[in-house]
Order: structure tokens, then sequence, then C-alpha cells
């Protein structure tokens, strides 16, 4: 006779069809929770009401056919953000906004000071009064997870703690206060007073605290000094053996190098740039390409511009998360950046999983000695160039396009990466959620 699934509650905010690589962490682990003897119940908003910044209805074919998910009410400001300054939704970090105007530097500020941790908060009590219904009912969980951002998702695990007891798994795929665009929230003294606080108190009273890199753990770690260094585990993100089953396809007419994701003038990818032109000037018989598939901040686009890289750019907007596994196959070789922000070194993009299960080399501009540089070295799947190394940009690339004019197909040999697949990641979550 076979053991009965541990439950578990799984409480998102992002969620299918919800796009964007926030959505991805909880989806897959949801999809192989099942398999592993879990049976997940997913809260989340109704969409209809929700404040996503991107959609993907692609995704909602990994959600296992018999998994409960239930939608619940919100209450937000996001309406009144977008009559305000008649802008949409802003992205994580703001980063499809540019240059601040004045309404909307007076929306951060109130965003900042007045819904604290962030304006998703209002989501909370219809989450809380959902789990009070399920409890009521006689319904029970071997534990519940929390996954943020939104950090104010950790005060609902919070508050079902305090209530009934459940074993409470917070996890942070960022970090909280020290979260790089935590200064344009123009925060008062009394605001960051008050978030910090949120924070200890999700990290202390957490039975498990999961981060996406070890740069993060250590950061949340350090928050007070008698938080237990063993219930911070890292865990980080992955990639799902069944969205590579295309074969590679490197184009044989062209050197092709593509970034998937959103970029913004905060990457500091322009030394790059201007080393790439210069490349292409040494080179000008070699059909060398640079390929940006997500969004492009206007600010990158100027600096292509500026260095006379346009007519050798393409540029494709926002695609479907299974359409961008086809991009990340028909390259070349992959361009990594990491943001050059405070506490960057933690900042592990979930794109270099993916990344990784390509076998393209990767390019990464980013700080040495990085969560994300140790992982490239870890896997001799690429380099990691600072952000003004340009002299060693300039050798890279000339090393790129040698390499490329002796055979076009620069697929590395295949190695294994099997401890980030999605499902090898979720069997160790099954490990924290057995306690």
């Amino acid at each position: 006779m076979s053991a009965a699934p541990l439950r578990l509650l799984v409480i998102t905010y992002y969620w299918p069809p919800s796009g964007g690589a926030g959505v991805q962490r909880c989806l897959k682990w949801v999809k192989h929770l099942p398999a592993l003897g879990v049976e997940p119940t997913v809260i989340t908003v109704d969409p209809a009401q929700a404040a996503y910044p991107v959609l993907d209805n692609s995704l909602a074919a990994d959600v296992p056919p018999g998994v409960r998910v239930i939608r619940t009410g919100t209450t937000e400001p996001f309406g009144a953000y977008q009559k305000l300054t008649n802008r949409p939704i802003p992205h994580g970090g703001f980063a499809n906004e540019g240059r601040p105007s004045l309404a909307q530097r007076a929306a951060r500020f109130v965003r900042g000071n007045l819904f604290l941790p962030d304006p998703r908060r209002g989501w909370n009590r219809h989450v809380l009064r959902a789990v009070e219904q399920l409890l009521a009912a006689g319904e029970q969980f071997d534990a519940v997870l929390t996954s943020s951002p939104p950090h104010s998702t950790q005060l609902i695990g919070l508050q079902l703690k305090r209530r009934y007891g459940l074993r409470w798994l917070a996890d942070l795929r960022d970090p909280w206060t020290d979260i790089y665009y935590t200064q344009a929230l123009l925060r008062t003294a009394a605001a960051r007073w008050l978030d910090a606080r949120y924070e200890r108190q999700v990290l202390a009273a957490a039975d498990a605290v999961i981060t996406t890199s070890s740069d993060t753990r250590r950061l949340l770690l350090g928050k007070a000094a008698e938080l237990p260094s063993g219930k911070f585990v890292v865990l980080p993100n992955g990639y799902d053996e069944a969205d590579f089953g295309a074969p590679s396809a490197p184009p044989a007419e062209q050197l092709l190098i593509t970034y998937v994701g959103t970029i913004t003038g905060q990457y500091h990818i322009e030394p790059f740039l201007r080393e790439v032109a210069a490349c292409i000037r040494r080179h000008p018989a070699v059909p060398l390409r640079l390929r940006f598939v997500g969004r492009v901040a206007r600010e990158i686009e100027q600096q292509l511009a500026a260095a006379g890289l346009l007519p050798h750019t393409d540029i494709v907007p926002f695609v479907p998360h299974d359409e961008s596994i086809g991009y990340l196959l028909s390259t070349t070789a992959l361009l990594l950046a990491i943001p050059d922000v405070p506490h960057n070194f933690g900042i592990l993009p979930g794109k270099i999983f993916e990344y990784l299960a390509t076998n393209k080399p990767i390019i990464c501009i980013g700080p040495v000695g990085s969560d994300a540089d140790h992982i490239l070295e870890e896997n001799q799947a690429g380099r990691t160039l600072p952000y003004d190394a340009t002299a060693a940009m300039a050798e890279h690339l000339d090393q790129l396009v040698g390499a490329w004019q002796q055979n076009p197909n620069l697929d590395l040999p295949a190695v294994s990466h099997a401890r980030y697949s999605r499902r090898a990641l979720t069997e160790r979550l099954v490990a924290l959620i057995r306690g």
C-alpha cells in the first residue's frame, strides 16, 4: 500500500496567464510535484483583477491536469497609478519606464511609503480568507510555500504561521530590502524601518528560507545575529528538460549572438556594444549580428544606434516562453548580462540555466566572482567579462570570430547539467517539505 501523498499549499501571485521569469519557478515545481508524491494546491490571483506586466498563455500547458488552482480577488492601486501617470503597469525595477516623469516620481513615492512592502499587499486578505475556508472545511496541509516577489506574499505565510502553526517555507526569488531598485522608491526613514522589520519577522518565523543564489542567502542571513544558518537553503532556478526537445540549429550563414529577456541601461553593456562594432570593422567578411528577444529599453536602442549597430541587430519583441526556446537553439552564442547595481554578486537570472541547456557558448557581462560567474566556470560554458574590460571583450570576440570561421557550429560538448533540471530541483524541494 503506497503512502498518502504530502499536501503542499503553494501561494504565488504570478501564475499563468502571467508571463515573465517570475512565473516559472513555482509553475515548474508544481509541474513535477505530483510525480514525486506531493499533491499541490495553488492559491493565486484572479487574472481578471491581477496587475501583470506581461501575459504568456503558453505557460498554462505546464499545469498538470488535476492540480487545484484557487483564484482569489485582490485590492490593488494599479488602476489609479495608470490614470495618474498614463503609463502601463511598471515592470520589476521599473524597467519599462525609463526616465520618470514628475507624475511617475510622485507615484513611486506613494508606492514606496504608503504601500509596504508593496502595492500588491491588498491581495493578502483575500488569500487569508481562502485559506481559512479550506482549513474550516477540514483540509490539512503538510506545509505552505509562499513565493515572492511581491514580498508582501511573505506576510501571508507569517500570518498563517502565527494563526495555525503550519510548516512554512518562504521562497524569496530576489532580495527584499536590498533589491536593486529600492532607491527609486524614494522611501522615508520610517518606511525603510518598517519594511526592514517585516523582512526580519519573516526570516525569523519561517521554518525554511529558500533563496536562488548563495550570495542572496548570505545577504538575508546577515539581517539578524540570531538567525539560524541551517534553515537558509539555496535552491536555484533551472531548466525543464521537456522544453528542449528540439535540436540545436546554429545558423551557418552568420555569427549570431542572442540575448533573451528584458535589458535596460542598468545592465551596462554599452562598452560591449562598442567592442562588437569594432569587431565588425576588423572582420568585414564575417557576418556578425546581434539579436535581442524581449523588452529592450530605449537606452539600449540608443546605445546600439550610437555604436552603429542597428543595421547589424535584430530586435524581437516579447514572445511566449516556448517560442523563446526556439531563439535560444537557433543562435551561435548567447549573451548574458548582470545588472550593474549593488548586491549584484547574488543575481542569478533564471535564463542562465536555460542557456546552459542549449550547450551554446555564453558571453556574460558582469562581475567576476559572482554566482553567475561561478555557474559558467563550473560548467565550462562561457566567460564572464567585467563591464569595462574592453580589451578582454575585443580578445574574446576575435577568438569567437576565429572559431566560427573554422566551423560555424560552436556548440559546446554535451556536459551534464542534470543537477539544474527542474525535476532534480523539485526533488530537493520535496525534501524540505518533509522537513
